[in-house]
């Protein structure tokens, strides 16, 4: 029997919006250690290039692009650069997302003493933003759907790809404070079955996977202090996740080569994939 390799993706061609981000700049380095020549997107040109730099110095392929993926003009001619470029796109990983304030109440719970309040300060779910909820919304939702129909056109003409999305701990079971940003992941989840339905007599197969709690730039002012301590927020996540502690981005590399590899997961699709330390099988007892 010959044992299916989850590490060859050689001479595919990867896009990775968000690729700039802490999670997918290592993911983006993954992939391209896997044979794949990355293109590595984000919104911001200085740190894809400076990922994709990385890449090159450790003797792999790939290229950095500015785009928007909020905006389709944008993304369909980063597209017609990046088949110019590299060739037409095999693999994509959509890692761009995030949270907002705005979308963000102050409270865990409601009181009603908390309608009386004049502290300004003090968000409650009344107070929320409509902008911001429909901004980090669209980051999360709009900013996977869009980027699949720039980007995987090729596959379907091909025969053969695969998509990834990232979801999120937030799908399976919201978190306190932060509505739009657990909606906006669920939709993802929803969207990644239905999206592997809608593809799956293309030869194109959609999966997701759902990250625990990793210390990022968005989070990492919630979850710890100035001096490297827990804030509260921090200790109750890290005592809900039973190994005890944040993941590390290297922990997400191998769920993620497992599910971009056509030998190892030819017959994989529709699926969302937690990466939580056990935070999800963990009901708190």
């Amino acid at each position: 029997m010959k044992l299916p390799s989850i590490t060859d993706l050689q001479d595919k061609v990867a896009v990775v919006t968000g690729g700039g981000g802490i999670l997918c700049s290592t993911l983006s380095r993954a992939i391209a250690a896997a044979g794949a020549k990355v293109a590595v997107v984000d919104l911001h040109a200085d740190k894809a290039e400076k990922v994709a730099d990385a890449i090159v110095a450790d003797g792999g392929v790939a290229r950095g692009y500015a785009c928007n993926v909020l905006e389709k003009d944008s993304l369909d001619a980063v597209c017609a650069r990046i088949e110019a470029d590299l060739g037409p796109v095999d693999i994509l990983l959509n890692g761009a997302g995030g949270n907002n304030p705005k979308g963000t109440t102050g409270n865990e719970r409601l009181s009603p003493a908390d309608l009386e309040a004049a502290a300004p300060e003090l968000k409650t779910f009344y107070d929320l933003d409509p902008s911001g909820i429909r901004f980090v919304f669209d980051l999360n939702f709009l900013g996977t759907l869009l980027p699949v129909q720039a980007f995987t056109k090729s596959m379907v003409k091909a025969g053969r790809g695969s998509i990834l999305n990232v979801s999120s701990m937030n799908a399976f079971r919201p978190l306190t404070k932060i509505p739009a940003y657990s909606a906006a992941k669920a939709a993802v989840s929803n969207f990644t079955q239905w999206l592997a339905v809608h593809f799956s007599q293309c030869g194109v197969r959609v999966n997701a996977i759902a990250p625990g709690f990793f210390l990022t730039d968005q989070n990492r002012s919630l979850l710890t202090n100035t001096d490297g301590s827990l804030t509260a927020r921090g200790k109750k996540i890290v005592s809900l996740t039973p190994q005890g502690r944040f993941g590390d981005p290297e922990d997400l590399v191998g769920t993620v080569l497992w599910l971009l590899s056509d030998s190892a997961a030819s017959f994989v699709t529709g699926v969302v994939v937690p990466v939580d330390g056990g935070f999800n099988a963990f009901s708190g007892v």
